[in-house]
């Protein structure tokens, strides 16, 4: 059964860049209280739905939704690299039904994920662990994106295998609010950078500090007015969580992928995994908003919310 969920943006800076004291006081404050709300659920079993930021999925084969059956961490950013405990016949049987009732999603032995997945996990684990997980990836990063038509059916399709599945289940949303992270396009991509999207691959220890030192410096830069990034868009990110508090997970139908770019940025679109985790919980759930900031230190509008089924 789903005990309740975390919607919550994460931020591959959190671990470098210090924000103003203040607002990390009140962020932990936040955090501290979406541990206890976790906890007090008592779950045995996390379902986390995350984007990836072309680290795990390439486009040699880019599904819209995966559920991995085996996977790994890659550790990027701070967070802990190693296997993942995912219970992989519970895994593989939530896709199954997932697959049954009309969500067409792929299956990998194989998973890599980033701070996308890892990083809500390790930081609501204050309290109990939520390691035993089941990773859904959506994508997020590049298009095609699937439509919020088929993420909240993924969701509501979650849902309904949970309701037979006899562990308690904590369901994750990781990603947005507003945020334009330097991801490259394809369309436009320089031919190295064109062939690691489409064939992926490990990335080496220098590779990977030079991808993350690039990011690292654009903290400041968006603090002071000098990066060349969509700045964060605070409007956007309160009249997405007062949708969402309202239980109005169609918000962003009648928005184009373009459109949403302009105005969340290119990490914009992890919201949808914040749709997909609030479809899981029903109609009429309940929810609270226990933080919202832009923190331009972080590159992101910060939010989380905690919500439970009606």
């Amino acid at each position: 059964m789903i005990v309740g969920s975390v919607c919550m943006s994460h931020s591959p800076l959190m671990d470098r860049n210090r924000a103003k004291p203040g607002t990390e006081k009140r962020f932990n404050a936040a955090l501290k209280k979406a541990q206890d709300f976790a906890a007090d659920l008592e779950p045995d079993l996390t379902v986390i739905f995350h984007p990836d930021h072309v680290n795990g999925f390439f486009y040699r084969l880019l599904p819209s939704f995966c559920v991995g059956i085996e996977g790994s961490s890659v550790g990027d950013f701070g967070t802990v690299a190693g296997k993942l405990d995912i219970p992989a016949e519970l895994a593989m049987d939530c896709a199954e039904h997932v697959l049954k009732d009309g969500v067409d999603t792929a299956v990998s032995y194989r998973m890599e994920v980033d701070h996308g997945a890892t990083q809500p996990v390790e930081l609501l684990s204050g309290e109990r662990s939520l390691a035993r997980m089941i990773p859904i990836f959506i994508n997020c990063a590049t298009p095609p994106r699937p439509s919020f038509d088929r993420v909240r059916a993924i969701g509501a399709a979650v849902v309904r295998w949970a309701a037979s599945c006899p562990e308690r289940v904590l369901i994750l949303g990781s990603g947005g609010l507003s945020h334009d992270p330097p991801i490259p396009a394809l369309a436009t991509a320089n031919p190295a950078v064109r062939q690691r999207l489409i064939e992926g691959g490990s990335l080496g220890h220098e590779a990977r500090m030079a991808r993350q030192n690039a990011v690292l410096g654009e903290g400041a830069k968006l603090v002071d007015g000098t990066s060349k990034l969509l700045p964060l868009d605070p409007e956007w990110d309160q009249m997405l969580l007062d949708a969402f508090t309202s239980g109005n997970l169609s918000v962003l139908d009648e928005t184009s992928d373009d459109e949403l770019t302009a105005t969340g940025g290119r990490g914009g679109h992890e919201v949808r995994a914040w749709v997909a985790a609030l479809a899981a919980m029903g109609p009429g759930y309940n929810s609270d908003v226990l933080f919202y900031e832009e923190i331009g230190e972080w590159l992101t509008g910060m939010g989380v919310m905690t919500a439970t089924p009606a």
